[in-house]
């Protein structure tokens, strides 16, 4: 799949209602969920609930495989999907934006994942041209634990096998 954005800031793993459709999974397979996300601009985004799929990283014979708890939601994006804190944890992945790639260890070695910076580049035009800016992030939790910091600059690209 491509188009998928890596967020080590993100707290959940999200799968774009198109692409779930693209796929070909049977509706029927998703659990339902209450956990509302909190999009960019403080709106919430109620997920049509969450499917397992098991996702591969890398290339034979550097590569992992692992089921992946996805929240499936309706809304536009740039992307289909992202990867966020609970995958990359479970793939011991460690993320270099300087060296835009992903390490990751595998039973032959280290596996990697470059980006392709003319996806990331469109990707992120659409982004900014998309008028509803419901990319969402992060759960949303009960209680609001710090506010955002004013000028701070997110870097976003997306990656794709070699």
């Amino acid at each position: 799949m491509h188009r998928v954005l890596v967020d080590n800031g993100s707290s959940a793993d999200i799968l774009y209602y198109p692409a779930f459709q693209q796929i070909g999974i049977a509706r029927e397979r998703l659990v339902p969920t209450n956990a509302p996300l909190a999009g960019f601009g403080g709106t919430r985004v109620y997920p049509l609930g969450v499917v397992t799929l098991s996702v591969t990283v890398g290339d034979y014979p550097q590569q992992v495989t692992k089921d992946v708890a996805f929240l499936v939601v309706d809304c536009s994006s740039a992307y289909n999907a992202i990867l966020g804190r609970p995958t990359l944890n479970a793939w011991k992945a460690v993320t270099s934006t300087y060296h835009l790639m992903v390490k990751f260890p595998t039973e032959s070695k280290v596996g990697e994942l470059h980006e392709n910076q003319v996806a990331a580049q469109e990707c992120y035009i659409a982004v900014m041209e998309m008028d509803d800016h419901l990319q969402a992030m992060s759960i949303e939790e009960q209680r609001t634990v710090a506010e955002p910091v004013e000028g701070q600059k997110k870097r976003v690209f997306a990656l794709e096998r070699n």
